[in-house]
């Protein structure tokens, strides 16, 4: 489920009901939305009214994509055509030449309740062989007829709080972030996946609730995963692959209603979130931090890049450092660092571990990682042996087993780290805390020699 709405270059309609062998077509939204209203609405009836309707099924629609209703179930379409389930849509038929005109004038707003973010699900019949809660499209003729405005239609049935507003147009994507989340993962997918299993867990209170919703899949995230999946009869893995992240946002829209007119609905605050989903020039902050470490150990290894100070600033030195390196890996050179970037910067990160012979340096690359509690590994057993070297010279810092589990007496000894030396204390091992912990260990080590 995406955080905000938009609108779909395309649909895909399966001409049917959900089940029926029937095949799917996929159109542009734009001419989806003319079919629909040429399916179901007069081109004779007054403008006021073809527009309070057209608004109702531009939001019906979106809902559907917004809550990916039928995604989340494991089905290969966006909505059907069956009036049963959804709205009309008649493959290849003719269109209004009015109705095209008013589409083409509104087909990116929608219909949503002030302080909520998904669109509303605007529950519509024809008013005269069918009656429902929402619209009536017949009724909108008569209130067009006494002289109402499209939005006072609109109101007149669905309340007083509404708001019509405009969404961007991108092409259709899934949510599921294309690789399974699990244990030690960083990333906005983790933090969107947290947030809405604490909120499930109001309906499941056997979901043991996530603190803090931070995008670090920590232990405690797993356990919320692994009691979700036995409740819901997923392989309780504590691995968020696409059944089991389906299912989340599945269950997620069932509780907050987001598919029924009186929706609960998702608020901004729900959907804000603490990791940036890109980075650009002006911005500070650790994850600068940890961009600015991958581009220096990328550019230390690679003539062709430079090495810059981490420094938490995304000045000018970043973003030139940014655009050489998409530009060495074939990416648009425009300094902001995205989804493709990171995916590639990482990549290229990995590929200098694999590369380089054994024992040439004594430095550990970070694994891109985090270690948090819970993490089992190779790389935890060195985090402990440093520590344990650091806690000879600090003994604020108390020795641990160097067993590879990272378990409280970890996370303390960590957070005790982080304290003493200026570092954001959160009891989890990020590439540059790793790096941190590993350059001072080896500092003690050559100073006692």
């Amino acid at each position: 489920m995406p955080d905000f709405p938009y609108i779909p270059e395309t649909i895909t309609v399966h001409l049917g009901r959900p089940d029926d062998p029937a095949p799917n077509v996929t159109v542009p939204f734009l001419e989806y939305i003319q079919n629909v209203a040429s399916s179901e609405l007069y081109p004779t009836w007054p403008e006021n009214a073809l527009r309070a309707n057209i608004y109702a099924e531009i939001s019906f629609a979106l809902n559907r994509i917004y809550t990916e209703w039928y995604r989340s179930r494991g089905y290969d379409f966006d909505i059907t055509n069956s009036t049963a389930y959804d709205q009309a849509f008649v493959n290849n038929r003719d269109i209004f030449g009015n109705v095209a005109n008013i589409v083409n004038e509104i087909f990116d707003q929608y219909l949503a309740r002030p302080g909520y973010v998904q669109p509303l699900f605007a529950a519509y019949c024809d008013g005269r062989r069918v009656q429902c809660e929402g619209l009536s499209q017949w009724g909108t003729v008569d209130l067009a007829e006494q002289g109402m405005t499209p939005y006072e239609i609109l109101t007149h049935y669905y309340g007083d709080n509404l708001d019509i507003r405009t969404a961007p147009i991108r092409p259709l994507v899934q949510s599921y972030p294309g690789h399974p989340l699990r244990l030690g993962d960083v990333e906005v997918s983790v933090e969107i996946m947290q947030q809405r299993l604490n909120r499930i867990s109001n309906n499941y209170p056997a979901i043991p609730k996530i603190y803090p919703v931070n995008g670090v899949f920590d232990l405690s995230t797993e356990n919320a995963v692994k009691e979700f999946q036995r409740i819901f009869n997923l392989t309780p893995d504590g691995i968020v692959g696409p059944a089991t992240w389906y299912q989340i946002t599945s269950v997620y829209n069932a509780v907050l209603r987001l598919a029924e007119l009186n929706a609960e609905g998702v608020t901004l605050q729900d959907v804000s979130r603490e990791l940036p989903y890109v980075l650009s020039e002006g911005m500070r902050g650790d994850a600068v931090r940890l961009l600015q470490f991958f581009l220096s150990v990328v550019g230390t290894y690679n003539d062709q890049l430079p090495v810059i100070p981490v420094d938490g600033i995304f000045g000018p030195n970043t973003k030139d450092a940014v655009i050489a390196f998409q530009n060495y890996a074939g990416l648009t050179p425009d300094g902001i660092v995205g989804a493709n970037t990171w995916a590639a910067l990482l990549s290229a990160y990995e590929e200098i571990e694999l590369t380089q012979p054994a024992n040439v340096s004594t430095v550990v690359l970070p694994p891109t990682q985090t270690l948090v509690l819970g993490s089992r590994s190779e790389d935890v057993s060195r985090l402990q042996g440093w520590l344990n070297r650091i806690a000879q010279e600090y003994p604020q810092i108390t020795p641990i087993p160097q067993t590879g589990y990272y378990g409280e007496m970890t996370r303390d000894a960590v957070m005790t780290f982080q304290q003493l030396f200026g570092l954001p204390v959160t009891g989890n091992v990020n590439p540059l805390v790793f790096y941190y912990i590993e350059l001072t260990a080896n500092s003690i080590n050559q100073a006692g020699q």
